[in-house]
């Protein structure tokens, strides 16, 4: 072979390895794209998304775990759709979060919004009812949405249900990784909220108390209508990703409610059990 098409064949390898290099900086754009657009900044494409997953999900998803309905301490239920209440009991205005702690999306919502829906709360403007649902066990496999929502529900038990909920988030594996699936995983995340770690949330981990009363609160989820996780409303109105012309945003939160309050008076009564003080 001449020296001129050695040359020739080496240029077009350099050119063809660019050119795949160039293809997966593009993907990883893509991918980065993606991630940010379900980051709760009112990308309409991440609801359709979202739906699709629920549309296509298995509404048997944690189905299997027979037993007795066993409601974790405070929670509600109305309409046949149980929930976890925290918040200031006669706040004017009750923000409904349906969502799922394997959902990628859901932990973005959460990571975006928590400190605003706790600072609504602190101030008795908004009650939050927090509604657990298992569809990522029901699309990928696997039980880690099952097992992370009754370990919340013995957080719940525990009185610390919002710090445990907010630490799940932070700590959420990939949605493709079952971490949560696993009793010991959630325990020792436990570790991390004050006071949560003992033989009686053990107990209630391991022997999961409250299975059945998550798969009855999925069963409301896929009865109800909802086009995936998260789906959040507010006063019963949908908002997320946007409500009406307006996207969601700690800001928008704040204004909204503030809307919906007008002339109204805070909550004063006691926060609902299980919400950690402060």
């Amino acid at each position: 072979m001449s020296e001129k098409n050695r040359g020739d064949g080496s240029g077009s390898a350099r050119e063809r390895l660019q050119q795949q290099r160039e293809r997966e900086k593009a993907r990883e754009k893509q991918r980065r794209v993606l991630i940010v657009s379900a980051a709760v900044v009112g990308v309409l494409g991440l609801a359709a998304v979202v739906g699709v997953i629920a549309a296509g999900g298995d509404k048997d998803g944690g189905s299997d775990n027979a037993g007795p309905v066993v409601a974790p301490t405070g929670a509600t239920e109305e309409d046949g759709k149980p929930a976890i209440p925290t918040g200031r009991t006669d706040a004017p205005s009750t923000l409904a979060i349906w969502e799922d702690f394997r959902c990628p999306a859901c932990a973005q919502f959460e990571n975006v919004m928590r400190d605003t829906i706790h600072e609504l709360e602190a101030s008795g403007a908004l009650r939050t009812e927090y509604h657990l649902a298992t569809l990522i066990d029901g699309n990928m496999g696997g039980s880690g949405s099952l097992r992370a929502a009754n370990a919340a529900a013995c957080a719940q038990d525990a009185g610390k249900f919002t710090a445990y909920h907010d630490t799940l988030y932070i700590n959420q594996p990939q949605e493709t990784d079952d971490a949560f699936g696993k009793n010991e995983k959630l325990i020792e995340l436990a570790a991390k909220v004050p006071g949560l770690d003992t033989p009686a949330f053990r107990s209630c981990v391991n022997d999961g108390t409250h299975d059945s009363w998550v798969v009855k609160s999925n069963e409301a989820f896929q009865n109800g209508g909802f086009r995936g996780t998260p789906s959040v409303l507010l006063n019963g109105e949908s908002i997320f990703p946007t409500k009406g012309d307006e996207q969601i945003s700690p800001e928008n939160l704040k204004k909204w409610v503030a809307e919906a309050n007008k002339g109204k008076k805070p909550g004063t009564a006691a926060p609902s059990a299980g919400q950690s003080a402060g």
